[in-house]
């Protein structure tokens, strides 16, 4: 096992999750895509890797890293869930025009505080939606 898919499978262990061949390349997916995937782009690509991947293991081995704090779903076009590593607070930038989802590093003055308003913060989600700069050109 190369370096790479040990550091996914150490991963795997320190949040709790046995490493199976199947969870190792769901996560080693997450990590490399750059595009928030969905679980059927997950399944449409590994299912090349694997002919036995079933849309049901994905879907199954997603619910379990959601679970565990793993990864972290995005649903910010209302009509489908993206998912990524978690990687602590960030926001988020939607292309209308060809669909990816960017990584925004901004902070947020809300980001900082654990009450507004007298409310108790749990989460902050935050996006933006426009027309990214590649396909402005």
């Amino acid at each position: 096992m190369n370096t790479k898919m040990m550091n996914i499978k150490s991963e795997l262990e320190k949040h709790g999750i046995k490493p199976t061949y199947q969870r190792l390349c769901v996560l080693e997916f997450i990590e490399q895509s750059q595009d928030h995937p969905t679980a059927d782009h997950i399944y449409e690509n590994l299912v090349k890797k694997i002919p036995t991947m079933s849309r049901t293991t994905i879907y199954n081995t997603l619910n379990l890293f959601l679970e565990k704090g793993l990864v972290v779903p995005l649903t910010i076009t209302g009509t489908e869930v993206r998912y990524e590593i978690t990687t602590g607070q960030h926001h988020h930038f939607l292309c209308l025009k060809c669909g990816r989802i960017y990584d925004v590093n901004i902070q947020c003055p809300l980001s900082q505080s654990k009450t507004v308003d007298g409310h108790q913060i749990q989460e902050i989600h935050g996006y933006f939606k426009g027309i990214c700069k590649n396909c402005l050109n």
